[in-house]
């Protein structure tokens, strides 16, 4: 038994803070402003001037890919291409690997203002196939020793570029799964366990991971969900199939189906092949596109609904956006669900009608507000290819007013899994009237998170009953002005009232997962 004594932001329906929390085999006993005399002797940890809250969670990562490419080479920060150049040269001397994989490639962080080439990669490792994703996840470039390895069908799939290496769409899809597939399972259980701590080292005790497409045989579905199991910290892993085809998701027991890749309804801003109601700025030919016809997504949605799936679909551009809802509307028309909790991912550009479609419907939307701020796709350029558009990019406060529930993630390995950044972007809109208060960012990371999937009535606020997963914060958010939210770190994340430890990335871990632990 353990006592807190300080400042306790539950993240209720009230938004309540008391002064004392009481956890004792896990579970959350007491929380109040007076302790009762049977919890006096219990061991006490005074908080002082940090505060205690529930733990984080992200609403929507890719946990295999960000684990597999904080494992390669980041270039994120690099400033221009002959640096990314050079750590290109740097990290394949100092790996074996059979693919040397990169992350982060973007042309508005560099001072060339232009992507990394085919012939840029050539000039520095000609001998090794090279894939280098962009930040945006939705596209890569790769050297003249990738393409000459690929299988023939992958080269005439839509988005391949033999001339310019630049892979999108369809064919960037099928070069991830190619690449993924030439990683040990050793390393990518490794790598997996690492990735978990490394959210862990953020306050994040709860992640909603979309996998499946991006691994051959859709191996990273199965490790992440026997990973949940097998884990030495009860770190929760809610497991999103990003497939149509449902009997896929029904065969392994899974009640959740959507995402990004095959269940993405458009691209993204940094391709510019979002879909937009009205064309892009920049080129007025072009609209972006829709991956699926309005006809196919509903029939998609039908089918899982009816089946009892959660839904998450992948929309960026308005276009999209109203798709999704078109879809969800439509489904729900045809089999009516008083608590389906259908999600649209990402929703960057939403259009007025739908978002009161969503309210009307229980639409939930999973946003990362730290798109906001992202160094790789900046405000000028989102203003040069959208104009005025851009300030209806995310408008939050509407969406709480209008009662709809958003939950807060990163879209990692897109944007680094950090919460905090995500509160701060949330509550520092550069559309004034769409920044939230500091509890509406907080509660997008705790409470909306296990709401998203079901689990608020276990986790998500520090309310007598629930599981005591918690974080304590070096500061008290509620007492900072917005602007000064960077400054809060998380020190110490407990799961289940035990403070977290890290990972021993041993196969004995895995089988735990998939056998269970009668056998330990």
């Amino acid at each position: 038994m353990k006592v807190y004594n300080g400042t306790i932001i539950t993240c209720d329906k009230d938004n309540t803070v008391y002064q004392y929390l009481v956890e004792d085999q896990g579970r959350i006993v007491f929380v109040g402003n007076e302790l009762p005399e049977k919890y006096s002797g219990a061991n006490q940890v005074k908080l002082a001037a940090r505060s205690l809250i529930p733990s984080f969670g992200d609403s929507h990562l890719h946990l295999a890919a960000f684990a597999t490419f904080e494992a390669g080479l980041n270039i994120r920060n690099s400033e221009s291409i002959e640096a990314i150049k050079d750590a290109i040269s740097a990290h394949a001397a100092k790996t074996n690997d059979k693919v040397i994989m990169g992350f982060g490639l973007s042309a508005n962080s560099v001072r060339e203002k232009r992507l990394l080439t085919k012939e840029d990669i050539d000039h520095v490792c000609p001998d090794r196939p090279v894939f280098i994703v962009k930040y945006d996840g939705h596209a890569a470039v790769v050297n003249t020793k990738m393409i000459e390895n690929l299988p023939k069908k992958i080269k005439q799939l839509r988005g391949f570029n033999t001339e310019t290496g630049i892979m999108h769409q369809e064919a960037f899809f099928a070069i991830t799964d190619y690449v993924t597939f030439s990683v040990s399972l050793y390393k990518t259980l490794k790598n997996l366990f690492h990735a978990v701590d490394l959210l862990a080292k953020q306050g994040i005790g709860m992640i909603h991971s979309s996998a499946g497409v991006g691994f051959m045989f859709d191996l990273d579905i199965d490790l992440e969900r026997f990973l949940a199991r097998g884990l030495q910290n009860p770190f929760q892993i809610r497991v999103f199939f990003q497939t149509m085809r449902i009997e896929k998701v029904i065969k392994r027991k899974l009640s959740r189906i959507g995402g990004c890749f095959e269940t993405a309804l458009d691209g993204c801003f940094g391709t510019e092949d979002a879909a937009m109601n009205i064309p892009y700025l920049n080129d007025y030919t072009n609209s972006g596109i829709l991956f699926y016809t309005d006809q196919q997504v509903i029939d998609f949605a039908k089918r899982a609904n009816r089946a009892g799936l959660q839904i998450a679909l992948h929309a960026i551009g308005d276009a999209a956006f109203d798709q999704a809802v078109k879809a969800f509307e439509a489904c729900l028309d045809d089999h009516s669900r008083d608590d389906h909790r259908h999600t649209i991912i990402h929703a960057c550009l939403p259009t007025e009608k739908s978002l009161e479609k969503c309210a009307d419907l229980g639409i939930a939307i999973a946003a990362q507000p730290s798109f906001l701020m992202w160094k790789q796709e900046p405000y000028e350029y989102l203003f040069s290819i959208l104009g005025s558009r851009i300030d209806q990019f995310y408008p939050f406060k509407q969406m709480i007013d209008m009662g709809i529930m958003i939950s807060g993630g990163s879209d990692a390995p897109c944007t680094y899994p950090d919460p905090i950044f995500g509160i701060y972007a949330a509550c520092n809109h550069y559309v004034p009237g769409f920044s939230v208060s500091i509890e509406e960012a907080l509660k997008m990371f705790t409470y909306n998170v296990a709401w998203a999937t079901f689990d608020e009535k276990e986790r998500g606020s520090l309310e007598t009953g629930k599981k005591a997963d918690m974080v304590i914060l070096n500061k008290n958010p509620l007492q900072m002005e917005k602007k000064d939210i960077l400054d809060l770190s998380a020190e110490e994340l407990y799961l289940n009232g035990k403070k977290y430890v890290e990972n021993q990335s041993t196969c004995r871990f895995l089988l735990k997962g998939i056998l269970g632990d009668r056998i330990f």
